[in-house]
């Protein structure tokens, strides 16, 4: 039994040890985590510096036998409030940051948290109860002190030996968690996509709904509440004179919910480039509560979709940027990946900017205030019938590609990225154009912003050039990816730029009829 409990106390006292010194470290971080456990703001400092110093008393107190009833007492009502704290939050559906070991290791508490609490909490009233009835065990100094030099080797080696076993379940527990939750991500966005007809049907033709407002316009004005009560207008959002990202989520949207952490982190990285708000929707708590989870800021609650039917926004989570003269700067990104690929652009990781396949471009129909119209095309750099800007880039294989190559015959010169996932989307497609080309219909010249590599992948039995600086696509005005123009047998241009997968592919379809 003393074994037993000299055992018990050292696991106790380790355990407390590395809490207690981690939270120390990590105050603010121990002060945001007893706030999300409920703790009113007032009493959350002072308990983020008195709880880690708790810990480290307990600790200690451990280890003397003349100490050890009330270390064991101690660790016993510090685990039960634990317990009692985290089964509270989880009853109400809540998953705050434990914070358990500071920045070691903090997740979301769940039933595996309160599990792992209540199994410590059973080891502390194990040798609350046995000091209680007069016997803790051996001090624990001089229990090691009275060990033989190969019992001391053998205990370091079995401690070493359950170290790496839990050090080894640990990681595999979280890398199983980790994969769950891209899994259930995957999912989502796929029920998602599917549901909004965004995704490619079996045979690879997709009709997307027309999202967005038209690039340059006036962003609509709006006010709105945010978490505390606070007026925030699309004026004072760009009061400091940054591109202004919206963000349409909704706490009852789990792509949304698995975004959080994502978007905490770009409010906090890109915060001197880029003004993050959220537009969001749903109850007013859910959404306070997962602000202050993932420490975000600007968040504001829509009462009836009005902001989001003002930008023409269906689908959460969705994002679009206004510039900083007040304009519409950017089609609708909806989806994870695609928001992700819309920060870059804003923050400048990328060169152009990625398109809404069904982007809209034109002014609102007076009546209905909604864009109709053909698939969008902006006008080409140079005006129909004169001669196309130079092209003179590396294929794949590194030879130079020269457009004067192409004469004779005319070219659908296409601005893409592996990248985009709009061009991903419509690659099937294209695979089908160019099996499709009889004698004599226009060759394609794939422009790319990818890598070779990337490129490879995707398979494609034309020319593709790689542009990583986007140069010939600006010379030609194009905006970003996927667009597209036709230059005829003489070197001149002789259409206007497709912008996005249903103009290109038009254009593309319009000229295999042309032979």
């Amino acid at each position: 039994m003393d074994t037993i409990l000299v055992t018990a106390r050292l696991l106790l006292a380790f355990v407390f040890l590395v809490a207690g010194a981690a939270k120390l470290t990590d105050r603010e971080g121990s002060r945001r985590a007893v706030e999300d456990f409920g703790v009113p703001a007032t009493l959350a400092t002072p308990l983020g510096t008195l709880l880690p110093l708790l810990e480290l008393t307990v600790a200690v107190t451990l280890i003397p036998a003349s100490a050890a009833l009330w270390g064991a007492s101690g660790a016993l009502a510090l685990l039960v409030l634990f317990v009692i704290g985290i089964g509270v939050n989880l009853a109400r559906g809540r998953n705050p940051q434990c914070h358990c070991f500071g920045q070691l290791h903090s997740a979301p508490a769940g039933w595996y948290t309160l599990a792992r609490t209540g199994a410590l909490a059973a080891v502390a009233g194990f040798v609350a109860w046995q000091g209680w009835s007069g016997d803790v065990g051996s001090s624990a100094v001089g229990w090691l002190g009275a060990l033989s030099t190969l019992q001391l080797l053998a205990l370091a080696g079995g401690m070493l030996v359950l170290g790496l076993l839990m050090g080894q379940w640990w990681f595999l527990f979280h890398l199983l968690r980790q994969q769950g939750r891209l899994l259930v991500r995957l999912e989502a966005l796929e029920a998602r996509y599917a549901s909004d007809g965004v995704l490619p049907s079996q045979n690879g033709a997709h009709v997307p709904a027309p999202e967005g407002l038209p690039l340059g316009s006036a962003a609509p004005r709006f006010s709105l509440s945010d978490l505390d009560g606070e007026t925030l207008t699309l004026d004072s959002l760009r009061a400091s004179n940054k591109p202004v990202m919206l963000l349409f989520t909704d706490s009852n949207c789990s792509p949304c919910t698995a975004m959080l952490p994502e978007i905490g982190l770009w409010q906090e990285e890109h915060q001197d480039k880029l003004t993050i708000a959220l537009v969001s929707q749903g109850d007013s708590e859910e959404n306070r509560d997962k602000a202050s989870e993932h420490s975000l800021t600007n968040v504001m609650i829509q009462e009836d979709s009005e902001v989001s039917e003002a930008y023409a926004v269906s689908g959460t989570p969705s994002a679009m940027l206004v510039s900083t003269d007040g304009t519409v700067a950017s089609p609708v990104a909806g989806g994870t990946e695609h928001i992700r690929d819309l920060l870059a652009y804003a923050i400048g990781e990328h060169v152009q900017l990625p398109m809404q396949p069904n982007q809209a471009h034109g002014e609102p129909c007076p009546n209905c205030g909604k864009v109709h119209g053909a698939p969008p095309s902006v006008p080409a750099a140079r005006a129909i019938g004169e001669p196309a800007p130079e092209v003179k880039l590396p294929d794949l294989e590194g030879e130079t590609v020269d457009l004067e190559d192409f004469r004779g015959t005319e070219t659908l010169v296409l601005f893409w990225n592996p990248g985009c996932g709009f061009c991903q989307q419509m690659l099937p497609e294209m695979k089908e154009s160019e099996q499709s080309l009889l004698e004599g219909s226009p060759k394609l010249l794939f422009v790319s912003a990818g890598t070779e590599e990337a490129n490879r992948q995707m398979g494609l039995a034309s020319t593709v050039v790689l542009d990583q600086q986007f140069s010939v696509g600006r010379a030609f005005g194009a905006s970003g990816t996927p667009c597209a123009v036709l230059v005829d047998g003489e070197g001149k241009v002789a259409s206007e730029v497709a912008v996005g997968s249903p103009g290109v592919l038009e254009l593309a379809g319009a000229n295999r009829t042309k032979v």
